[in-house]
């Protein structure tokens, strides 16, 4: 199985927040954003694994400030690890009022796919090849941030997540 970079995933989507996606103060509804990012991720993903994927888990969500009616969202993804069957994705939400040429980062998060044969059964996915310090650094991170998603999840009991042990007693050393 091929071995891929980052850049092979690369995803931008773009999209213009119309009335219908507005709340009553005119700012755009979180659920339509984290629909988008859905998308968004998913494209990333597919591309990555040449399958057909389907998401398995959203990070934190933090909205840093409000997007606004009219404004762009460009919405830019792209894998950051991949394990056995999944791969998380890595996205930052950039808002843009374009008659003012104001353009702000609004959100950042990971998502987690799975990636599915026809029939619905797990596959394996290449693995990932990060080229620069930023991708190795967001590569790192990848193993600690899927502990955490396993046990918030249930699906790890905090004793086994070894990358997480090692982080929070690395730091109570210094």
């Amino acid at each position: 199985m091929k071995i891929k970079a980052p850049k092979e995933s690369y995803t931008i989507m773009n999209e213009l927040v119309l009335p219908n996606d507005t709340n009553t103060l005119n700012n755009l509804m979180g659920g339509r954003l984290l629909h988008w990012m859905d998308i968004a991720a998913a494209i990333s993903a597919q591309k990555h694994c040449n399958s057909v994927v389907v998401t398995a888990s959203v990070d934190n969500v933090s909205f840093h400030q409000p997007i606004k009616l009219g404004d762009v969202i460009t919405i830019e993804a792209r894998v950051t690890r991949a394990f056995t069957t999944s791969v998380e994705v890595r996205m930052d939400v950039y808002a843009e009022n374009v008659p003012l040429g104001i353009r702000n980062k609004s959100n950042e998060a990971f998502y987690t796919f799975v990636a599915l044969d026809k029939d619905g059964n797990k596959v394996n996915v290449p693995q990932l090849q990060p080229e620069t310090e930023d991708e190795i650094a967001l590569f790192d991170g990848a193993l600690r941030r899927r502990q955490l998603r396993l046990i918030l999840g249930g699906k790890m009991k905090p004793d086994d997540a070894t990358e997480l042990k090692a982080l929070f007693f690395a730091a109570q050393k210094k």
